[in-house]
């Protein structure tokens, strides 16, 4: 397996305060070793725990937060490092107690809601609209958390402005904000397909397109090809006619053309 993961992708691999048994429960979910994830220590404030999965259990590594002087550095049984990135690049190569590190846990983001728009005042603020969906990354403080939106977007949240959501809202959610984005795109390529244009009316193939071969309605596109378009469907698949054959196509492999066709051969 390719040991490969960003140490420095703080967000995928710090699961910031949990608990030991949540983070075993989490872990004994994962399927292979070397999946792992860092925590804060409940019994020291500052340091953290490295929890691996490893064979048939969850190992718990103490990391200790040193400071001497300016210089902080983090220590693991007997090795030290500058930071956490630096003692996670160095557990990729080297082993634990039964593997190296493979790949950060999976973890489905906590779900919450926005209760009203949120314009944002500062560069580290994330702004969204009211009944926005947000997954929470981290919960920082008690008014403020950090935040992702369904675009990749990630900056703080006030705590005030959202409401939590569970589980089956959650996918419910989800599924419709999947859908939507879906159906908006359709209908943004629509317009510019000019939806509105008086059929039936000629358009030239701009993308070739072999049809599945048990498909015997989908027409064969080539390049430069002229089809008269017959219906315009609103799932993107239109019917026509070309070559003297009546069948459907997809709406994006073709573009409007203003003037008639001159005659061709019949082929």
């Amino acid at each position: 397996m390719t040991l490969s993961f960003d140490v420095h992708d703080r967000n995928s691999w710090y699961f910031g305060a949990m608990t030991r048994q949540e983070a075993t429960d989490l872990l004994m979910g994962e399927r292979e070793g070397g999946v792992f994830l860092v925590r804060d220590s409940n019994t020291i404030i500052g340091d953290y725990v490295l929890c691996v999965r490893e064979d048939a259990k969850v190992s718990h590594y103490i990391i200790n937060r040193i400071v001497q002087g300016d210089k902080v550095m983090y220590r693991i049984g007997d090795q030290s490092f500058g930071d956490l990135p630096e003692l996670l690049d160095f557990y990729k190569l080297h082993y634990l107690d039964t593997t190296p590190l493979r790949r950060p846990a999976t973890r489905r983001l906590e779900c919450v809601l926005g209760k009203f728009d949120f314009d944002g005042s500062d560069q580290e603020d994330l702004p969204f609209k009211k009944g926005e969906i947000l997954y929470i990354i981290n919960k920082d403080e008690d008014q403020w958390w950090t935040a992702k939106n369904t675009h990749g977007q990630i900056g703080q949240i006030p705590v005030p402005y959202v409401q939590k959501v569970d589980e089956s809202q959650q996918s419910s959610l989800e599924r419709q904000t999947f859908s939507n984005s879906q159906s908006m795109s359709v209908e943004n390529q629509m317009k510019k397909s000019n939806l509105h244009r008086p059929l039936p009316a000629h358009a030239r193939v701009k993308q070739p397109r072999v049809p599945n071969a048990y498909d015997k309605t989908a027409l064969k596109l080539e390049m430069g090809d002229v089809i008269k378009v017959t219906k315009m469907n609103i799932n993107g698949q239109w019917e026509g006619e070309l070559r003297g054959k009546v069948g459907h196509f997809p709406f994006t492999h073709v573009e409007f053309i203003d003037t008639e066709p001159e005659d061709r051969p019949e082929e």
